[in-house]
């Protein structure tokens, strides 16, 4: 039984990681309300909520600014349009690897290709 390996965007993971902030900020301060009989826990659960969702919404700026200097691309597999973050990315839609450098083609697909280290070899 092969093991069918699945890849997801690089921008997609950030937004998830950064959707995940939100809701852990949210539940964070939902702690504190659950625990206003001690007050300093409840002003700590609170500030720590605050802080992961101002944390997150940084994290969506920063992505959305990625995400503009992205290149847009169409899947090959899918046929619809996808945006690509370093030399390989996987398609949002489909999971695709995707590559846009010639001597990264038939290769198998690994996010090690986008190091630096790896570029200069």
């Amino acid at each position: 039984m092969s093991q069918q390996l699945t890849y997801s965007s690089k921008i997609n993971k950030i937004r998830t990681f950064a959707l995940i902030l939100v809701f852990a900020g949210i539940i964070t301060m939902y702690g504190g309300i659950l625990t206003k009989n001690i007050e300093w826990l409840m002003v700590i659960f609170f500030i720590l909520g605050t802080l992961m969702v101002i944390l997150s919404c940084a994290v969506y700026v920063w992505i959305g600014t990625l995400s503009l200097r992205a290149v847009p691309v169409i899947c090959p597999s899918c046929e619809k349009p996808t945006k690509m973050l370093g030399r390989v990315d996987a398609c949002m839609h489909c999971k695709q690897p995707l590559t846009m450098d010639k001597n990264l083609e038939g290769i198998e697909f690994d996010e090690k290709y986008n190091s630096r280290k790896y570029k200069k070899k």
